[in-house]
């Protein structure tokens, strides 16, 4: 799957799952570690935790393995690193605190 393509499904998933306030970022210029990175929120640690999982086994699934997924413990912020697409799920606190929109924008 191209990464394009990659963005698009992984952005499907989110939404299946009624994740909110979904963002793309495009560091095709900023890093050589992945394409696009995608934040998005949940309302819950069930909700987070359960968005991940999503994103992970649908990706799995359809030939794309995850080279990693992290923070399912406190699930607060999950990290699903596809190559070429790394997806932040997170909750609302955390989000507002990382700032990983501000961070990773375009200066």
């Amino acid at each position: 799957m191209q990464a394009e393509q990659l963005r698009d499904f992984v952005i499907e998933k989110i939404e299946e799952l009624k994740g909110r306030d979904i963002r793309v970022l495009d560091v095709m210029e900023q890093t050589d570690v992945a394409e696009y990175m995608i934040v998005c929120s949940g309302s819950s640690k069930t909700h987070v935790r359960s968005i991940a999982n999503h994103v992970a086994t649908e990706s799995k699934h359809h030939g794309v393995a995850p080279l990693g997924v992290e923070g399912n413990e406190h699930s607060e912020w999950v990290l699903v690193d596809l190559g070429d697409v790394i997806v932040h799920v997170m909750q609302e606190p955390i989000r507002d605190f990382y700032e990983l929109e501000k961070l990773w924008g375009r200066k």
